[in-house]
């Protein structure tokens, strides 16, 4: 039982990514897992992605550079979408995939 606790721990562990970003002349270091990435594509639909992304942001962001983000994002229109989208195709793994048509 404990083998299968450490190998989910270790898929766990790569799925886990840290970014350091520089946002209007500051530092921020955003931590993103597996759960918060699908988390953001599972409500990206249609509408209310400012809400997504600013969510995604801040549950990602460390703790102490919350405070500031949070500014940023109230006072920069759209900032969470550009923040956001960066932060999520840097997390986003690049893969070659051809799709044929039988």
């Amino acid at each position: 039982m404990a083998k299968a606790t450490k190998e989910v721990q270790e898929i766990t562990d790569e799925n886990t990514q840290d970014f350091n970003a520089h946002i209007e002349g500051q530092d921020f270091v955003f931590k993103v897992t597996r759960g918060e990435y699908n988390s953001l594509v599972n409500v990206l639909g249609p509408g209310n992605k400012v809400n997504a992304f600013h969510n995604f942001l801040v549950s990602t962001v460390s703790d102490d550079g919350k405070e500031a983000l949070v500014k940023i994002l109230a006072n920069k229109p759209g900032s969470e979408i550009t923040i956001g989208t960066n932060i999520y195709e840097a997390y986003t793994p690049d893969l070659n995939v051809v799709v044929k048509k039988l």
